[in-house]
């Protein structure tokens, strides 16, 4: 009885950590890409668009709303360097531990 319970105190701790952890590395050219808003991005070239995901379960238990979308935005950052953008807004809502992105080159960045 006591080892039953100790691996499901285990296991809903590990859940429990799991659940706060942000599993995402930022890349140094993502670190220079800026989330912005609609109105900031007149002058700038709309490259494309981006869709990233990361899990939004664990374990069969929901994550944190603001870690997913920390990631999500980390993500998003990190695929836009790479199509040579400089920006991103939100294209999408999360859903499922799933955004889209619009990715742009502004001028002067």
């Amino acid at each position: 009885m006591y080892k039953t319970k100790l691996a499901l105190l285990v296991l809903i701790m590990g859940a429990a950590l799991l659940n706060g952890c942000a599993w995402v590395e930022q890349t140094d050219a993502g670190k220079k890409v800026t989330l912005a808003t609609e109105k900031q991005v007149t002058a700038c070239k709309e490259l494309g668009k981006t869709t990233v995901s990361v899990k939004h379960t664990v374990a069969g238990m929901d994550r944190k709303p603001h870690i997913i979308k920390e990631e999500l935005e980390k993500l998003a950052k990190n695929s836009a360097a790479e199509m040579g953008g400089d920006t991103i807004i939100p294209a999408s809502e999360i859903k499922e531990g799933k955004q889209t992105f619009q990715v742009y080159k502004c001028p002067g960045n």
